[in-house]
């Protein structure tokens, strides 16, 4: 075997083809930037967590407690709080009404606004531009103006104070943002898929249930999240549009607690109650945490 042809079977192909990995060496100013946006954050975390802390130590305790030691852990750690605002202060039954409006006007703004965005989005309809620009305008109107048109066509409709008038006002508010956030993942996704179920024989509704919905399924479900948490948090309109105690939701049973109980409030209720509010919230959030954050590296990078 000559010299040659030795050399030439010693050689790895792969390390000939293998590119050098290039090291970039961090400057000072770019370990400055780093360094500070690391202390940026950790404040931010403790400015957000802290209030979040205090409020659930806080639930364990009772009010005179809490005002001879607000930072203090409880002597006793008991559920009495959570039992008195749960039963006694019909936190339940709010719990109930809170789940049952935003469950099913989170349903129907999913379902609704998706096939509208569809429709925009991947079809010639006559006047769909004009659509579209208006609710990109529903988005920009501020809510207290409608709150008197709204309080007088729910009473012609019979639906004032009703849990399904909220329903419906929940749904009318959340769909503007939900038909603009959808909109373009319908926009980027690829016409030759919806081509090839035509040829395959599906008829509009089956291409759009069972091809284009499951295709835009992170836009889905990052706007889920968004309105989840917009329509839980809601307030101005329920105490606006639902006076009725037995049909409250958690956000005026709040205030209504807050208000009624004037100087002789219990902290300790309040603070379960408040616990007792935030807890879905948040168990939703880390439960969709990582979806949510590639539907929206996702959607940026269309």
């Amino acid at each position: 075997m000559s010299l040659t042809t030795r050399a030439a079977v010693t050689i790895d192909p792969k390390s000939a083809t293998r590119p050098t990995a290039s090291k970039t060496k961090s400057t000072k100013s770019d370990k400055a930037v780093g360094g500070a946006s690391h202390v940026v954050l950790v404040i931010w975390s403790l400015v957000v967590i802290m209030p979040m802390l205090w409020t659930l130590i806080g639930s364990f305790k009772t009010t005179k407690e809490i005002f001879a030691s607000p930072f203090g852990l409880p002597a006793d750690w008991n559920f009495d709080n959570y039992i008195n605002a749960w039963v006694g202060n019909n936190f339940g039954g709010m719990f109930i009404n809170t789940v049952v409006v935003v469950g099913v006007s989170l349903v129907l703004v999913m379902v609704l606004g998706a096939m509208c965005a569809y429709v925009l989005a991947r079809f010639s309809v006559p006047g769909s531009r004009v659509i579209y620009y208006l609710m990109l305008a529903g988005l920009t109107f501020p809510v207290f103006l409608a709150i008197v048109p709204l309080f007088f066509i729910l009473q012609g409709m019979g639906l004032l104070n009703t849990l399904p008038g909220l329903i419906i006002t929940y749904v009318a508010f959340a769909l503007p943002f939900t038909v603009f956030f959808l909109f373009s993942f319908f926009k980027s996704l690829p016409y030759e898929i919806q081509e090839a179920a035509y040829v395959d024989g599906a008829s509009e509704w089956r291409t759009f249930f069972q091809v284009m919905l499951p295709m835009a399924k992170p836009g889905m479900a990052a706007v889920a999240i968004m309105n989840f948490l917009g329509l839980w948090n809601q307030f101005l309109l329920p105490i606006s549009l639902n006076t009725d105690k037995s049909k409250y939701v958690l956000s005026q049973g709040m205030a209504s607690y807050a208000s009624s109980a004037g100087y002789a409030l219990d902290f300790g209720e309040m603070f379960a109650a408040v616990v007792i509010t935030i807890v879905p919230v948040l168990i939703v959030y880390i439960f969709f945490q990582r979806q949510l954050q590639g539907s929206v590296s996702q959607g940026t990078s269309k």
